[in-house]
């Protein structure tokens, strides 16, 4: 049985303004939660307004399971109520003048029928939200109202669910403890899902899958842990987080390590790129782990040993970025703890050890003709 697939290929035209484009797929079956992630103006809301029929493409297609949403070309475009989407605003959206209970129902087709009385209890134990039915959303906290918000938009069992930053409005420590309950509710209805977010933890919490969205193009797609990891070019690299970017050209290259040059240091690489090769070395700062100078390091699996002091320190409430001269700048996360066992403060000899895995080879230059195969 050929499994249900949504496929997305538009174009958005702005007057005197940004053209938005996007190409991806979703496994619907699979139940997963796909973000589009990127800064803001970067045009992730757009396209998801174009997959609730709020916005019209100005070019290409967008089919679900088989149902031909927008074909612009061939003149046809759903409305929103025909798509089977529930959908979740910035904000929760509720009406005023009605209950929990009440805003709830609104999301289900021919929610005056009594036998959907049930269907409403149930999603409301689900959510967490029993004993709330009577309130109105002026009485509700910010993460009951989104809560509320995001039972109304399951109220219709959706094929697709449409989340706009969804855990934006609220305040940093209700935001926290509602991004591990959102990722168990969506796991637990397994609604395939397409979310908003320029926020990397929640990118990382939340998503099975990330698009990477900069300047209304789609750069990268892929598993959330690869593009993380493992960013495409340079832009996508400081998106996601990636603290050292730095140039370098690979030295040698066997058995799937590479070794490359950088800032007069060797690093031993997971890559298959050709002796020669223009490369920028791509490091996540929590992938690099800082030990004393003169520690004994047997026992240590990590083949990159990069001997260097501290120039820079920023605190980060639990966390702590180390900056480092290591014969080119490299940046390391670790916790308030670690940071005060190590004294790590300006000036402090530390050994950096990175495995071969974390380094990240991209690709700015081919080799010279006569290096490929060299190795």
């Amino acid at each position: 049985m050929a499994r249900r697939i949504l496929s997305v290929d538009l174009e958005r035209r702005f007057a005197r303004g940004p053209t938005i484009a996007a190409r991806f797929e979703l496994d619907l079956d699979a139940g997963e939660v796909l973000a589009l992630f990127g800064p803001s103006g970067a045009g992730k809301t757009t396209i998801l307004r174009c997959l609730a029929g709020l916005d019209r493409p100005d070019r290409g297609t967008i089919v679900a399971a088989g149902q031909r949403w927008v074909d612009v070309a061939g003149g046809v475009f759903a409305p929103p109520q025909a798509r089977r989407i529930g959908y979740l605003p910035q904000g929760s959206a509720l009406f005023p003048h009605l209950s929990v209970a009440a805003n709830v129902a609104f999301g289900v087709p021919g929610h005056a029928a009594p036998e959907h009385d049930d269907q409403i209890r149930t999603l409301l134990a689900l959510l967490g939200l029993r004993g709330l039915e009577r309130r109105r959303p002026a009485e509700l906290s910010g993460g009951q109202a989104r809560r509320v918000a995001l039972a109304r938009a399951l109220a219709r069992r959706p094929l697709l669910l449409l989340l706009d930053e969804p855990l934006s409005a609220l305040d940093l420590p209700t935001r926290e403890e509602l991004r591990r309950e959102l990722r168990a509710q969506l796991e637990r209805f397994g609604t395939p899902t397409v979310l908003v977010t320029h926020d990397r933890t929640e990118a990382l919490v939340l998503a099975d899958r990330v698009a990477v969205i900069l300047e209304g193009a789609v750069r990268q797609v892929g598993p959330t842990a690869d593009v993380f990891a493992r960013p495409a070019d340079p832009a996508v690299a400081r998106i996601v987080g990636v603290d050292t970017l730095v140039p370098g050209t690979v030295r040698a290259a066997r058995d799937g390590l590479a070794t490359v040059e950088v800032g007069g240091r060797e690093l031993v690489a997971v890559s298959d790129l050709a002796p020669g090769s223009a490369v920028l070395v791509s490091l996540r700062p929590e992938d690099v782990l800082l030990v004393p100078a003169g520690h004994q390091l047997d026992g240590l699996s990590a083949r990159n040993r990069l001997e260097g002091r501290v120039v820079a320190v920023e605190p980060l409430g639990a966390l702590v970025r180390v900056g480092l001269d290591v014969g080119f700048p490299l940046r390391a996360l670790v916790t308030r703890q670690a940071f005060d066992e190590l004294g790590a403060g300006p000036g402090r000899a530390l050994v950096a050890l990175v495995k071969a895995p974390a380094v990240h080879l991209i690709a700015v230059g081919p080799p010279p003709a006569e290096a490929v195969g060299a190795g």
